[in-house]
């Protein structure tokens, strides 16, 4: 990797001065007071975690080092011919700060495609696991089955200076990346074609390459899935995954258990389930309506009926962004580029226009736009991936640029071991009497 790691040491060093002086200065200064149903209801909304990579902001959605979705689409990076970013710029960007030209995207690339190799006792874990076994229990497995190459828990165990401890998570964090799109490849094979594998090709970028060895050579699923890994990459470092993966890893965990337990939470059906719910739920309104395309006065009724049953319209809402997620626009868009008559495709579009201002009606829902999975389903099944519980492995494989990227940084800005306080509910109750 070369200069790309001594410019992201120079950048740690530079920064973690910069922190050093801001915790002397303004050390004591509080960020904000928090409530008691903060406490109690998940933290939300409480300021207690540093992630360099991206910044949600309610109103603008998801920032990539101060970048938007619409501006990675149209600085990053493409492949020749291409319109969608590359997630090898993305990775760059996340990591330095910088917005990386064509042969840093290129040295990335080349990079991954050498340590792509997966060694062979992986394969023999997955193979260990029933056909019917998830794909996200299998795919969690094989993370753990890479841990045996960590060059941090090695160099860890020899007693290297904690100086050093970024380098060897660095390395490992590039290693892995680079075997993820292989490993989740396998198992869509294994369990969904029979086990009739497909080998990679080195000639391809690494988003690519993933479609070839899945089984999809149709150049939009390529596009897509070089889109699908940039727009689910990170989303700053409150969520499940990317929170589960930092808390791991400051306990020096190396980054394949570090990531292994985001993985377990990007499984969870409150998070990376989300997306084939929505399909689901499209597909069983159809079902119900004896309709490839309900009108909208047909997704109106459904909605309410949706709602009546005490259930929630999978793919709206979002915990912080009050607007429409500009990561589904950016599905949006490339729909109406690549396929804008599919029936399925065009049913999403319809429900976009019905359910905002239904759900905004009940007076119980504070953001009623679409967030990503809104959308996500659609596309896949367009293309013929057509295999709802695979779809959070693909979403596994684009979290680790952003939560590795960050993990990273973690290291190079030497931050301790995560542990906040807990209090219990005797305590509440003493509290609230004084």
């Amino acid at each position: 990797m070369g200069y790309v790691k001594d410019l992201f040491k120079a950048k740690g060093d530079e920064q973690n001065k910069e922190i050093k002086s801001l915790i002397e200065q303004f050390g004591n200064k509080k960020v904000e007071d928090v409530t008691l149903a903060q406490v109690y209801q998940g933290m939300r909304g409480i300021t207690g975690l540093v992630t360099e990579t991206s910044l949600l902001d309610s109103n603008e959605g998801i920032r990539f080092r101060g970048f938007s979705i619409p501006e990675l689409r149209e600085k990053l990076p493409k492949v020749e011919g291409g319109s969608e970013p590359l997630p090898e710029g993305l990775f760059y960007l996340m990591l330095t700060g910088e917005m990386p030209n064509d042969e840093i995207a290129d040295h990335i690339c080349s990079t991954w495609a050498r340590r792509s190799h997966v060694p062979n006792h992986v394969f023999a874990v997955i193979e260990s696991f029933p056909v019917a076994a998830h794909p996200m229990t299998q795919f969690t497995a094989a993370i753990l089955a890479l841990q045996t190459e960590s060059k941090f828990a090695k160099a860890y165990s020899e007693g290297i200076n904690k100086k050093e401890y970024w380098s060897y998570v660095y390395e490992d964090a590039m290693t892995l990346i680079a075997r993820l799109p292989r490993i989740a490849a396998y198992i869509y094979r294994r369990k969904y074609k029979n086990g009739d594998h497909i080998q990679p090709d080195g000639m391809l970028d690494w988003s690519g390459n993933f479609a070839h060895m899945l089984g999809f050579e149709d150049e939009g699923f390529k596009e897509l899935m070089r889109l699908y890994m940039v727009i689910h990459a990170d989303h700053e470092g409150g969520n499940v995954s990317a929170h589960a993966t930092h808390l791991v890893g400051s306990a020096l965990s190396d980054p394949y258990l570090s990531f292994a337990a985001g993985m377990t939470g990007l499984a969870g059906p409150l998070h990376g389930l989300a997306n084939q719910e929505v399909i689901r739920w499209i597909e069983e309104m159809c079902k119900e309506l004896n309709s490839e395309q309900p009108t909208k006065e047909q997704i109106a009724d459904y909605i309410h009926k949706t709602l009546k049953e005490g259930k929630v319209v999978p793919g709206y809402g979002h915990a912080v962004l009050r607007k429409t997620d500009p990561r589904f626009v950016a599905q949006m868009e490339f729909a109406k580029k690549h396929c804008p008559d599919n029936p399925t495709v065009q049913t999403v579009w319809n429900v976009y226009e019905v359910a905002p201002p239904i759900l905004e009606a009940t007076g119980k829902i504070k953001n009623p736009w679409p967030n990503v999975d809104a959308h996500s389903g659609s596309l896949l099944k367009h293309y013929g991936l057509v295999e709802e519980d695979f779809y959070t492995v693909l979403f596994g494989v684009s979290r680790a640029l952003g939560v590795l990227a960050s993990l990273c940084w973690d290291r190079v800005l030497g931050l301790p071991i995560e542990r906040p306080k807990s209090i219990t509910t005797d305590w509440v109750k003493e509290f609230v009497k004084k």
